[in-house]
């Protein structure tokens, strides 16, 4: 495993934008190996000082993550990461997720990211799902998806708040009335909700 994790560091470690190679690669090793075995891979990839393999490795997570220690070590360790590279890879991974847990049962979970301490938990969570509405559950209540992504539009992080930005004007390009009542109740005091709001409010007015 070893050489394996290395001849993956020398191969993939020129890839400088994108994420379809790491991928694709996760994606072949998950299905031509047992669970116990890519389970494995999964960390030691994860161990890498490069971003790829860590990529990489983030990828099978999300396959595994229907196991509650993968999706804890998802949630809690892989957040930390300091390459934003890997975050992107962390919102791909909680989709993948809620696509195999489906979307209804997995509401619990996202409502427990999304109060999460760390911002990258949350903001995987807002652009993990998006567009929400094109996603089943949500695509038939967009009111419960709209309902979630709000709770962070005072988010202390910007980081996290242009993705609320981004995940509500997904939906008002389906749904415009809905957002529009949406930011009609919004309080404009706080510089962060108006943030989120004038980002929204040149889409739909």
């Amino acid at each position: 495993m070893e050489n394996y994790i290395a001849s993956l560091e020398k191969e993939i470690s020129l890839i400088e934008n994108g994420f379809k190679e790491e991928e694709k690669r996760a994606l072949s090793d998950y299905r031509s190996n047992d669970k116990e075995f890519v389970k494995k891979l999964a960390f030691s990839a994860y161990n890498s000082n490069t971003c790829q393999v860590r990529m990489y490795g983030v990828f099978l997570f999300g396959y595994l993550s229907e196991q509650n220690d993968i999706l804890t070590f998802m949630r809690d360790e892989v957040s930390k990461d300091d390459n934003w590279r890997v975050q992107e890879v962390l919102a791909k991974a909680f989709e993948e997720f809620c696509k195999n847990t489906g979307y209804e049962k997995a509401l619990s979970i996202i409502d427990e990211w999304l109060e999460n301490d760390n911002p990258n938990t949350r903001r995987a969570v807002t652009e993990g799902l998006r567009i929400w509405t094109s996603r089943p559950y949500f695509k038939d209540n967009p009111n419960e998806a709209i309902r979630r992504i709000v709770t962070l539009k005072e988010d202390p992080s910007e980081y996290v708040r242009k993705s609320v930005g981004n995940a509500l004007r997904d939906i008002s390009k389906k749904f415009p009335e809905l957002i529009k009542d949406e930011l009609n109740n919004w309080k404009l005091e706080s510089k962060e909700i108006n943030q989120v709001y004038k980002l929204e409010s040149k889409l739909i007015n």
